[in-house]
């Protein structure tokens, strides 16, 4: 908490360290358990990502992929499948298909489609 709040005094708050920062305290809070902590501050570092550097830059789709393992772990299985999409479909396109970043959000997406076929089924 105190490098980003330090980042953010000494610089501004839409730069990539500071992003980083802010990206890093939200892991530390969805590992806590502190689910809406980490998501407020995931969806900060992904909107302001989209803006300052696109939608599809790397940045960007770890903070979406990050994003729906928070919704997911909050049991918001739909919402994280649509956010995972997103970021799979990107990945490929930008990253390639052979990307590591790319196969570790596909795996994910797949597990969390099996999990959703055995929730609907049961």
């Amino acid at each position: 908490m105190e490098v980003m709040a330090t980042r953010k005094q000494k610089l501004r708050p839409d730069l990539p360290d500071t992003l980083t920062s802010k990206a890093n305290l939200a892991s530390t809070y969805r590992n806590q358990g502190r689910w809406e902590a980490a998501e407020k501050l995931e969806v900060e570092v992904m909107e302001t990502s989209k803006q300052k550097l696109g939608p599809d830059h790397p940045s960007t789709l770890t903070s979406m992929n990050n994003l729906a393992y928070t919704c997911e772990g909050q049991g918001r299985l739909p919402e994280a499948l649509a956010l995972m999409q997103e970021c799979v479909r990107a990945r490929r396109d930008v990253l390639g298909a052979q990307h590591p970043h790319y196969l570790s959000s596909l795996k994910a997406l797949h597990a969390w489609e099996l999990k959703q076929t055995g929730a609907d089924a049961g």
